[in-house]
């Protein structure tokens, strides 16, 4: 296990050719910005982090035998999932909370948040996912987890998880498929959300690699305690590793974005 300030990297048998994502497992905010203005109730809620992704990183890590990279800095604080000329990548308003520490910003601080915070995460990610390719000859298969919330605005989210995607549907297909299998579980495709986000991290390091993969989401609440995490780890390692078993999804194959090409500027570490 190696363990940053800014990430954290469960180890696991990089020749298997499958790394796991968790861009926002973690409420935490480093000391020197206390709570960010916030209440300390903010950090229970999903503008803070992922409710239940860092327990289901763990389980699928441990059960898999697989690495994963995860951060330690709250979305708060500064959001991964966001290209660096994403205007929401570090949020001034969320869900109708306003973050004082955020909001007036400097310039300075502003840089500074990205490149202590944002740009070393996401070169633990580029390193997991090279590591795993030289590792297994392959290209990796990368499959990213997130969790959403049961209502946004007061109008009921139905899907029990959500498959989102650009435009390489090679592994979505097949998780989409193996989930509605068991007959008890309604998949979102691209809801309550669309999957096509310039610059973020499937953009940034599986769409213009042409590298397979796929961002899960599971709802909240069914993730939201212990019992929960083990019924949906139960769930998603065999399907895992059927994904992972397929050798289609370990061929590099380009394919465009809906959101246009990536500015060579912003993939710069």
């Amino acid at each position: 296990m190696n363990v940053s300030p800014v990430f954290e990297i469960l180890e696991g048998r990089f020749d298997a050719g499958l790394v796991l994502l968790a861009d926002h497992a973690t409420n935490i905010v480093p000391e020197p910005y206390g709570r960010l203005g916030l209440p300390e109730s903010a950090f229970d809620r999903h503008i803070a982090y992922d409710i239940g992704i860092e327990p289901l990183t763990r389980q699928l890590s441990a059960r898999l035998g697989i690495p994963a990279v995860m951060s330690r800095f709250s979305r708060l604080l500064i959001d991964p999932n966001r290209g660096e000329d994403d205007p929401t990548i570090i949020m001034r308003i969320s869900d109708g909370a306003i973050i004082p520490g955020n909001h007036p910003i400097s310039g300075q601080e502003w840089q500074h948040r990205i490149e202590t915070y944002h740009r070393p995460y996401h070169r633990a990610v580029s390193e997991a996912i090279a590591k795993v390719a030289e590792a297994s000859g392959k290209a990796p298969l990368v499959l990213s987890l997130h969790s959403y919330t049961p209502a946004w605005k007061g109008v009921p989210r139905p899907w029990h998880a959500a498959v989102l995607w650009d435009t390489d549907e090679r592994a979505v297909r097949p998780l989409i498929n193996d989930l509605e299998a068991a007959g008890d579980v309604l998949v979102g495709d691209n809801e309550p959300y669309d999957g096509a986000l310039k610059g973020d991290t499937m953009y940034r390091h599986c769409m213009m690699t042409g590298i397979p993969h796929a961002l899960l989401e599971v709802r909240q609440d069914l993730i939201g305690d212990e019992s929960g995490v083990t019924a949906w780890a139960d769930r998603l390692a065999p399907i895992f590793e059927r994904l992972n078993a397929d050798p289609k999804l370990h061929e590099y194959e380009i394919h465009a974005s809906r959101t246009g090409p990536y500015p060579t500027q912003q993939i710069a570490p």
